[in-house]
């Protein structure tokens, strides 16, 4: 039983494989590289919540899911990672990730939760991972570094009935501080479709990675 997400969150979060829900106000953004990224206003921040869909032409979801959740493996080929690294606190579980903004930006760091459930739905199976801040989490701001206590993220990934994987993603975060216009929709536009690109190399390389660590 999940602490941290119902049942519903996941069931919401898969559909969206189906039929994209952009009903209340979202927007077209961008397409860029085969990704179409949709976007929603908050009136009460100012920023944007995003919807990704995208496909990974060649791996598998179940792979994708694997070095979606490697963290260890991530810091390998994820270039914006500073540091990251999965602790207990206080009896659970929790994720410290630092994000490296560029020069004269302070860097951002997050601690969150996750969970991943294989989901098998009408023969279909569909891997989803859900993602919240988790202030509760007993761990100190570093000094220059502007902790991020609004974040969200959803992913749900199954096969694009080839060798690849249909990916659905949806997530918002509250960077705090004074972030330029230029690198709000930098992050949008090319950040996310990037690091979709980048995961679908790390896919083809993590037999290797395992093997040299021995996994």
């Amino acid at each position: 039983m999940s602490l941290h997400f119902t049942d519903e969150e996941f069931l919401e979060a898969w559909k969206e494989l189906d039929k994209p829900q952009l009903e209340g106000g979202w927007e077209f953004f961008t397409e860029t590289m085969g990704v179409k990224i949709y976007r929603l206003y908050d009136k009460e921040t100012g920023l944007y919540e995003y919807k990704v869909f995208g496909v990974l032409a060649t791996c598998t979801p179940e792979l994708c899911a694997d070095v979606y959740m490697d963290l260890p493996y991530r810091k390998q080929w994820d270039g914006y990672v500073k540091e990251l690294h999965e602790k207990e606190y206080d009896g659970h579980s929790a994720i410290y990730w630092e994000v490296k903004y560029p020069f004269p930006l302070s860097n951002r760091d997050y601690v969150y939760v996750r969970e991943r459930r294989d989901v098998d739905v009408d023969s279909r199976k569909i891997w989803v991972v859900l993602a919240k801040s988790s202030p509760q989490s007993p761990l100190p701001e570093k000094s220059g570094v502007q902790r991020v206590n609004d974040y969200k993220q959803t992913v749900a990934m199954e096969s694009d009935g080839a060798c690849g994987t249909k990916v659905f993603m949806n997530y918002f975060d509250n960077p705090g501080g004074n972030i330029p216009t230029w690198l709000v929709n930098w992050a949008a536009k090319s950040g996310v479709p990037a690091f979709l690109t980048d995961m679908q190399k790390a896919c083809g390389n993590y037999s290797n990675y395992c093997q040299k660590n021995k996994k």
